[in-house]
C-alpha cells in the first residue's frame, strides 16, 4: 500500500511518501524513509519491490555523487532524470530488471525553477507539475488536478498536499498512517512535519 506524492509551486517542490514497510498483510516497519536526497537540490521518492527499491535508490545516489565529485558540480534535475530513466530502461533489458517507480524532483539553481519527473518501472518518464504513485494516486490525482496552482505559495502547496493525505486516509481501505514530507527550494532540501 505504498503511496507517494509530489507538487511543484512557485520556486519550490514538495515531496511526500508514506513511512510503512509492509509485505502482504504484515507491517514490518513504520519509520521507513522512502525519499532519498540525491544532492543539495534533488530528491527522489521510490516505491516498488522492497529489495529493488533500496538497491536502486542507493545505486542512483552513489552515481550522482560520483558525477559531482568528478565534475565539481551536481547534476541538474533534467540531466539526473534522463540518466535515471536510462538506467531503468537498461535494467529492463537485462536478466534482473528493477521493479521501481520513482518521483524525481529538484530545484534547478541555473534557471531558478522547480522540476518534477514521473518515472515508472518500464523506464517511462514525463515532466509533470504534480505526480503520485501507488494506491493513493487513485484518489489524489483528481484532487491535484483540481487544486494544483503553479503560482501557489508554499503554504498553499502544503494545504493541497494535506487535502490529498486526508482523502487517502478517508478512502483507502488500509491507510498508510504517517508520511515523511520534504521540501526543496533555492535554500536546498529540508524536512517538515505536517
Amino acid at each position: 500500500m505504498e503511496t507517494s506524492f509530489a507538487i511543484t509551486g512557485k520556486g519550490y517542490l514538495i515531496m511526500a511518501a508514506d513511512t510503512t514497510a509492509a509485505r502482504s498483510i504484515v507491517k514490518m516497519k513504520i519509520d521507513e524513509d522512502k525519499i532519498k536526497t540525491l544532492s543539495p537540490h534533488l530528491l527522489m521518492a521510490y516505491s516498488g519491490e522492497p529489495g529493488d527499491t533500496v538497491q536502486f535508490a542507493e545505486y542512483v545516489e552513489r552515481n550522482i555523487r560520483l558525477y559531482q565529485i568528478r565534475n565539481l558540480y551536481p547534476l541538474r534535475p533534467a540531466a539526473a532524470a534522463s540518466w535515471i530513466r536510462r538506467a531503468l530502461a537498461e535494467s529492463l533489458r537485462s536478466r534482473k530488471p528493477y521493479s521501481v517507480n520513482l518521483l524525481l524532483g529538484g530545484y534547478d539553481t541555473a534557471t531558478h525553477d522547480p522540476h518534477l519527473y514521473w518515472v515508472d518501472y518500464l523506464g517511462t518518464m514525463a515532466e509533470v507539475p504534480f505526480a503520485a504513485h501507488g494506491y493513493g494516486s487513485y484518489f489524489a490525482l483528481s484532487l491535484l488536478d483540481r487544486y494544483h496552482n503553479p503560482e501557489a505559495t508554499l503554504e498553499e502547496g502544503l494545504d493541497t498536499l494535506r487535502r490529498c493525505l486526508d482523502e487517502v486516509a478517508k478512502r483507502l481501505v488500509v491507510s498508510p498512517g504517517k508520511y515523511k514530507v520534504k521540501i526543496v527550494d533555492k535554500d536546498g532540501v529540508r524536512e517538515i512535519e505536517l
